[in-house]
């Protein structure tokens, strides 16, 4: 410690320019910082999710997620895949390095989503990119009415107003029944030409 003394009172001018250049650091440190209210500090991630309706988890795991994960092991800057099956649902997370954008994450993602042959039925969507502070809201729809109309007034509604509020980036419906309209022609009524 004696030293260190010693030093700064024999060389005044070189412990004040010292002292500067560290303040003008921390200056341009300072404006060069980019401060958040919810700093999104998780690494970039692209996610993959799957509905498969009635199909159960060993066949959801064997059809989809085994597919999806041997198709996106080989992308450029992933550090890791996560995935998870579940009854009737795959979601199939992609973990890049720290310096890959948002967009890049999503584009090599896709591009292998697209080559990746997926049983009938299965409907595979990559969801919009989003940091871990985001909001997570559930929801029932509750009625008199008949469960498929709920499940529509969801779809065709509720769903539409939900996605045209600013900041929010998906909306995922999950259960209810699917209406449905089936046309039966009458083969023995058909004119005669």
């Amino acid at each position: 410690m004696r030293a260190i003394v010693t030093f700064a009172l024999r060389r005044p001018i070189f412990v004040v320019l010292l002292t500067l250049l560290v303040g003008v650091a921390g200056v341009v440190a300072y404006l060069h910082t980019p401060i958040e209210a919810y700093p999104d500090v998780t690494s970039t991630r692209t996610r993959v999710i799957v509905q498969w309706p009635g199909r159960s988890a060993e066949e959801v795991e064997k059809f989809v997620t085994l597919p999806l994960t041997q198709a996106f092991g080989n992308i450029p800057r992933k550090r890791s895949i996560r995935s998870i099956s579940l009854f009737g649902l795959a979601v199939v997370s992609v973990l890049f390095e720290d310096d890959v954008e948002d967009f890049f994450a999503q584009q090599y993602v896709s591009a292998r989503l697209s080559g990746v042959s997926l049983p009938a039925g299965a409907e595979a969507y990559v969801e919009p990119p989003y940091g871990a502070t985001g909001e997570i809201f559930r929801y029932f729809l509750i009625g008199n009415r008949p469960l498929r109309d709920l499940t529509a007034l969801q779809n065709w509604v509720v769903e539409r107003y939900l996605l045209q509020v600013p900041g929010v980036a998906d909306v995922v419906t999950f259960g209810g029944e699917e209406k449905i309209y089936e046309v039966q022609l009458d083969w023995g009524t058909s004119p005669s030409l």
